[in-house]
């Protein structure tokens, strides 16, 4: 199954596009129908967290809160997960352990065909995305239906999600009607799509008898609570719940930073959580789900399976990337980056876009592939500023590029100008007459226009916008003179 928007499946593997990130760039920039939906939802996402941010004045607070509790527990994750499996088994579930994806992919296909699955339901899982796991059931004979609204669309069209919590960001709603038109053949021709109502209708009619013939259900995690046993996932559809309350059996999918300690804990992370993704002081649906059926329950699954899957994040800890292993997929950091919103999230041509997948894409298939996505940033600093964990992910990306430039990957021109500029700037006196001679030449040149359309050596900044002319005059003269003038 070939996906067609960031990256694409093969042979069960996700294979990244990330190499190509200019190009992908490009061409959503030239992308009508991409900025238009970027326009159209960006500005919204901003606008809700602000709203309720400003309602809770303890929101700096609790931002504190939940970076220490990702921190102690990080610390003592090898702990809290053994913690964790002990109380998944005495609920009566059973933990796999698996430390890559081909690992992950077996366990679940073990399970599906153990008990003859033939249709598979799934809820929103940005891990399940990470492992392929769609396509290795396919090629089983398996049929995996994804539940979530945004998900549902971009599985009908075979593309990934461009968005971790808005997979189907990119899209708008002539690119909804084409593909339900498409794929739901049986309905009639002559139905209209006058409003997202119409969307939603036609999605849940076709879902519904989806969720009934499911053998198997299979979900994210948002968090893994230590002391309960217990799975928590955050939906704003309800669907999360059907899929793991309906079917016979339940897989957990999550990777192996999602444990928290406490139920406590997990509430406290829960505050941060749809604030800063949605703007919701909760999510419409927060289910927490522990063991099996019990006798009494109404509904439940008989078996409960939970995936923990490494797939490289063990090797961040200890390294400048083990803050990166905090993030609880909040989506703030790229609702917020400026470069995110004007590509959107398939450029980055892997399953993590944005400022935390520039960070998070280089640590899971190596910064030789995903090199140029820590340099697709502003450094504005706004991805850090909202991260309800505090995630420093300017530094973070700050830490890739010097590996890029240690490693000689990244190009040969930029290699040179650093040393060329490397050479004065280890000379304060040279750099200082060299600056004041450069910038009292480009102001003598630029004086008629005030900028400047293209020059020498600064192509990358000239092809794309108009770089103004100096004044004249240094940072470094202007401040000695304040100095002298009393006013620093």
């Amino acid at each position: 199954m070939a996906f067609g928007g960031g990256g694409r499946y093969l042979g069960g593997m996700h294979i990244s596009t990330s190499p190509a990130f200019k190009e992908n760039a490009h061409q959503a920039l030239a992308n009508a129908g991409l900025q238009r939906a970027l326009a159209r939802s960006g500005p919204s996402f901003i606008a809700r967290r602000a709203a309720a941010v400003a309602a809770l004045p303890e929101f700096e607070t609790l931002r504190d809160t939940a970076r220490d509790i990702k921190n102690h527990a990080l610390a003592n994750l090898d702990f809290y997960l053994e913690a964790y499996e002990a109380k998944v088994q005495a609920a009566g579930g059973v933990v796999h352990w698996c430390s890559d994806a081909d690992e992950a992919r077996a366990a679940v296909l073990a399970i599906c065909q153990r008990v003859g699955a033939k249709t598979v339901t799934k809820g929103k899982s940005m891990i399940g995305e990470e492992i392929a796991i769609n396509d290795h059931l396919e090629r089983h004979g398996i049929t995996p239906v994804e539940t979530d609204l945004g998900e549902y669309i971009i599985q009908l069209r075979h593309e990934l999600p461009s968005h971790i919590i808005a997979p189907a960001f990119h899209l708008n709603m002539e690119d909804w009607e084409e593909a339900f038109r498409k794929a739901h053949t049986d309905l009639p021709a002559d139905r209209t799509f006058a409003e997202r109502r119409d969307v939603l209708v036609e999605a849940r009619t076709k879902l519904r008898s989806k969720f009934l013939a499911a053998d198997v259900g299979i979900t994210g995690a948002n968090f893994l609570i230590a002391e309960t046993g217990s799975s928590v996932i955050v939906t704003n559809e309800g669907n999360g719940d059907l899929t793991q309350t309906l079917p016979r059996v339940h897989i957990v999918l999550a990777s192996i930073e999602k444990c928290v300690p406490t139920l406590e804990d997990a509430t406290s992370l829960l505050r941060v959580l749809a604030r800063s993704a949605t703007g919701q002081d909760f999510s419409v649906y927060t289910t927490f789900s522990t063991g099996v059926r019990r006798p009494g329950d109404l509904d439940g699954p008989e078996e409960y399976h939970v995936v923990l899957i490494d797939n490289g994040r063990s090797a961040m800890f200890g390294t400048d990337f083990q803050e990166m292993l905090r993030c609880i997929r909040c989506a703030a950091c790229m609702n917020h980056c400026p470069v995110y919103g004007a590509v959107g999230g398939h450029a980055y041509g892997w399953v993590y876009p944005g400022p935390m997948g520039a960070v998070l894409t280089p640590s899971l298939i190596g910064v030789e592939k995903a090199g140029h996505l820590p340099n697709a940033s502003t450094f504005c600093g706004k991805c850090e500023s909202v991260c309800p964990v505090r995630i420093p992910l300017p530094k973070l990306m700050r830490h890739w590029r010097e590996r890029e430039f240690e490693r000689h990957l990244t190009p040969g021109a930029m290699r040179r100008g650093l040393a060329f500029w490397g050479f004065f700037a280890r000379r304060p006196g040279l750099y200082r007459l060299a600056t004041r001679v450069a910038a009292f030449g480009l102001g003598l040149l630029g004086r008629r226009k005030g900028r400047f359309g293209r020059l020498p050596l600064a192509g990358g900044w000239t092809e794309g916008r108009d770089m103004p002319a100096p004044e004249g005059e240094t940072f470094f003269a202007r401040y000695a003179k304040a100095q002298r003038a009393g006013l620093v």
